[in-house]
């Protein structure tokens, strides 16, 4: 990429730019010297049709060459005022980023006293109120739908969470949840598929996804799943717990629940054993800043994921 920036293409815009429109003057000039008196003539191109049907070789009214001379001019003006050569900015310094940083700055010029009112307010009262939910929806649409849907179901595939539902890897209490938007999350699981030692391959994996669907009253093989137990008491319970319950702190999911962010199958989870996972909530704080963050926390304590989630 750093090929692209250098100065060898800032040269060679600036020549582009301008090597174009001088061609465009000398060209026009080559056109108004053909006939230095302007005057129509009687020469010929040459081309005849139907007999008789001639093409003149006029030159171009002076109106329409003064015309076109003017677009020279107003070109090298242009160049010379925006942001046009290369990496020099113009004598405005105007750029299309700047401009966007001063419409967004007048809007949150606009609504910056609405959002800091709702900061002063808890955070439940926020998400008892109307108006609010109406701002925070819009919101939560324009920066967190991509990831976790229009409805907030998440999406198993690329393991993003569900919103709505009562399951919270990293707590559902309203600072927990202004935590989460604002610095953001990484989960991770280690993948045990290359350490035979520490479950026993992907045989061993089998065992233990047997055990864990037992955990959650999921179909397994009993067997399998008396083998599993030792070893989740061993790898396993340090992060997920003794009775699989997780632990918020390290956002080691529950595995006694119905909620299952990457499926709940034993391919599924044999999977997860053996390759591990890595998933990340970006942080808001410096895009967002504080006042939205809050507004949207609310949301998402209201989306029936809500107050009264622990």
């Amino acid at each position: 990429m750093s090929d692209f920036v250098n100065e060898f293409w800032n040269w060679y815009v600036i020549l582009g730019v301008l090597v174009s429109i001088l061609a465009c003057g000398v060209v026009l000039w080559m056109q108004s010297i053909h006939h230095p008196s302007h005057e129509q003539t009687t020469d010929t191109t040459g081309h005849v049709w139907d007999e008789t049907l001639e093409e003149f070789n006029n030159p171009l009214p002076k109106w329409w060459m003064w015309l076109f001379y003017a677009t020279v001019v107003f070109a090298l003006i242009y160049a010379v005022l925006y942001p046009t050569l290369g990496g020099f900015q113009g004598v405005f310094g105007w750029s299309t980023a700047g401009e966007h940083q001063k419409e967004v700055k007048s809007v949150e010029d606009k609504v910056k006293p609405l959002f800091d009112n709702y900061l002063k307010m808890d955070l439940k009262a926020v998400a008892a109120d109307q108006k609010a939910m109406e701002m925070s929806g819009r919101l939560y649409q324009t920066y967190c739908m991509q990831c976790h849907g229009a409805t907030a179901q998440g999406s198993r595939d690329q393991g993003f969470p569900n919103l709505t539902d009562a399951d919270w890897q990293w707590g559902g209490e309203p600072a927990q949840i202004v935590e989460t938007i604002t610095n953001g999350r990484m989960g991770m699981m280690p993948a045990y598929g290359g350490n035979p030692d520490a479950i026993g391959g992907e045989a061993g994996a089998k065992e233990v996804a047997n055990y864990v669907r037992s955990l959650s009253g999921l179909s397994n093989d009993s067997a399998l799943s008396a083998k599993g137990k030792t070893k989740y008491e061993t790898v396993c319970s340090a992060c997920h717990g003794q009775d699989g319950k997780g632990m918020q702190a390290l956002g080691a999911p529950n595995l006694t629940d119905k909620s299952w962010l990457y499926g709940s199958s034993e391919a599924k989870i044999v999977e997860t054993i053996t390759q591990g996972r890595a998933n990340q909530m970006p942080p808001w704080k410096d895009f967002l800043g504080e006042a939205k963050i809050h507004l949207l926390s609310a949301y998402i304590l209201n989306l029936g994921a809500g107050a009264n989630k622990q």
